[in-house]
C-alpha cells in the first residue's frame, strides 16, 4: 500500500485509471516515468496525459526534481506526482519544482508522520531563495527577526 502526501496532508489514492510504462501509454492512463527518463520524450503528448508519476530510486537522487520542472516548463498541465524515496524534508522543493503531491510507501509513513509533511505542506513559506531576495518574511516564522536583523 502507499500514502498519497498533499499540502492537506495524507490521503488514500484516488487515481482509478491504470497507469503504465512510457513506452505503453495511450490517452486516459497515467505514465511512469523513470528518473533516467528524458522528459522530452513526451513533447507533443503532454495535453493527453492526465498524470505523471516520477520515480524516486533514492532520496539522494535529485534526478525527478529536475524532470518535474522540465515538464511544467514545457507546458505540463496535469497531475505530477513523485513517487518512491521522496523523504519529508524534500516536501517543499517537489512543490515548488511543480509536483502536485508524493507517493510513499507505509513504512515511510510510519517514519516519517503526517506532522513531519504538514510542517513543509506552508512550501512557499519555507523559500530560502525568496528570503535571499529580499521577499517579506511573515513574522510567525522561525527566526524571523533574526533574519530581518541580518537583511
Amino acid at each position: 500500500m502507499s500514502v498519497i502526501v498533499r499540502d492537506q496532508g495524507f490521503t488514500t489514492d484516488d487515481w482509478d485509471a491504470p497507469i503504465a510504462a512510457l513506452e505503453d501509454a495511450r490517452d486516459g492512463v497515467g505514465i511512469d516515468l523513470p528518473a533516467s527518463a528524458d522528459p522530452r520524450e513526451l513533447a507533443g503528448r503532454l495535453p493527453d496525459i492526465a498524470m505523471i508519476r516520477v520515480d524516486f530510486p533514492s532520496s539522494a537522487d535529485g534526478r525527478g526534481f529536475s524532470i518535474a520542472r522540465q515538464l511544467r516548463l514545457m507546458g505540463y498541465r496535469g497531475r505530477l506526482r513523485a513517487r518512491g524515496h521522496v523523504i519529508a524534508d524534500q516536501y517543499a522543493m517537489a512543490r515548488r519544482v511543480g509536483f502536485d503531491e508524493v507517493e510513499i510507501d507505509d513504512s515511510l509513513a510510519a517514519r516519517q508522520p503526517e506532522e513531519q509533511w504538514l510542517f513543509r505542506a506552508d512550501w512557499r513559506a519555507h523559500d530560502y531563495q525568496a528570503r535571499l531576495r529580499g521577499a517579506a518574511i511573515p513574522a510567525s516564522a522561525p527566526h524571523a527577526d533574526a533574519t530581518r536583523a541580518a537583511g
